[in-house]
């Protein structure tokens, strides 16, 4: 592991020089190539250089033992755990930053979120789940553009697709694809009976053009007149669109904009998504035996989270945490939550990364 972190150094020194070198200054995609590595692997030299800082206070601690002056050895016999400690700390830190790095880490999101089981409060609590995403956005500078929403007239949506744009925006949401349960007494329901409803959620890396490429003989385009509430036209010309992909079958449709040119260019986004998300997923069933050895795979067929309103508890299933501030939570301090899956599924990575050295 140190031999590798020495050589991730000297390439990280390497494109220091290379970023103040005038040539590369002048060639903008150069620089960009170079900044962005340069970026990624910032973090993991910070935290070398503090753990070779720390390895060489403890071998002059360990030095002094060997010494004279009994005021300094009982000082250094103080320091010497609490910089062993730390030693392991970073030590644990430097093997979660050298695992392998998930290609869509630093990519935009999608975010689809779908009413499932509930009715019309499966639709408020779809509606309450994007307030609550769109407010953590907020709180970390991350933007929310909606592509595609259909809202019913109680205030909630039967479906919204919505693109979060930011840094690492991926990285921080990918684990909150799945069946989000909800645990409440409806506005409407006059016993006080509590009922339960679903929402589905899914998170996918935004598809950059090099990446898919959709061919326009694949596609069938029919445009409609996008509908308001009750069905009625809100726009007396045929805005929206409906893009069917022919060779997947899949199917998008977008009419929140005013213009044609928009809708489709918003559809034609949410598809690339949806193809990558599928290439992606059949890559990943070739490995799947590695994913195996991991607790909860994200799929979304799973039900990830109960979120019980009575008890101001949300629970996630997968790792077992509950929180007792759903309120805080559904005003989109999700903190806890990503943290810990975070560090769930990197403590998870890290066993099967021992388990095959081991082997």
């Amino acid at each position: 592991m140190l031999n590798r972190l020495e050589q991730i150094e000297k390439r990280y020194i390497e494109l220091g020089n290379l970023l103040s070198d005038p040539k590369i200054i002048s060639d903008q995609e150069s620089f960009q190539r170079y900044g962005k590595e340069h970026s990624s692997l910032c973090e993991l030299v910070e935290v070398y250089l503090e753990y070779k800082k720390v390895e060489n206070e403890l071998k002059e601690s360990k030095a002094i033992l060997d010494g004279k002056d009994e005021e300094l050895r009982e000082l250094a016999k103080e320091e010497i755990p609490l910089l062993q400690k730390r030693k392991a700390d970073l030590e644990e830190r430097l093997k979660v930053l050298l695992l392998p790095k998930d290609q869509n880490d630093e990519k935009n999101i999608i975010l689809e979120i779908r009413a499932g089981v509930g009715g019309d409060e499966a639709s408020i609590f779809a509606a309450d789940l994007f307030r609550m995403y769109s407010k953590y956005a907020d709180a970390h500078g991350l933007k929310v553009e909606v592509l595609s929403s259909n809202p019913i007239g109680v205030g909630g949506l039967k479906e919204v697709i919505a693109i979060i744009a930011g840094k690492s925006v991926y990285s921080k949401l990918k684990y909150e694809s799945g069946v989000h349960r909800v645990q409440r007494v409806p506005a409407t329901e006059a016993s006080g009976r509590i009922h339960t409803s679903t929402v589905t959620v899914a998170v996918l890396p935004e598809a950059e053009e090099v990446e898919i490429d959709i061919k326009p003989d694949e596609l069938k385009v029919d445009t409609f007149r996008a509908g308001g509430h009750g069905g009625q036209n809100v726009n007396k010309v045929e805005t929206a669109v409906r893009m069917t992909h022919i060779p997947t079958g899949l199917v998008v449709s977008c009419q929140d904009e005013k213009s044609q040119h928009k809708n489709r260019q918003k559809a034609l986004k949410i598809l690339a998504s949806r193809l990558l998300d599928i290439k992606q997923r059949e890559q990943e069933a070739k490995i799947a035996q590695e994913r195996k050895s991991q607790v909860g795979t994200g799929d979304r067929s799973e039900k990830i989270r109960t979120y019980n309103f009575p008890q101001n508890r949300v629970t996630d299933h997968r790792i077992g945490l509950t929180i007792h501030r759903l309120d805080a939570v559904m005003e989109g301090d999700l903190n806890e939550l990503i943290e810990t899956l975070i560090h769930h599924y990197q403590t998870e990575a890290l066993k099967s990364q021992n388990m095959a050295l081991q082997a």
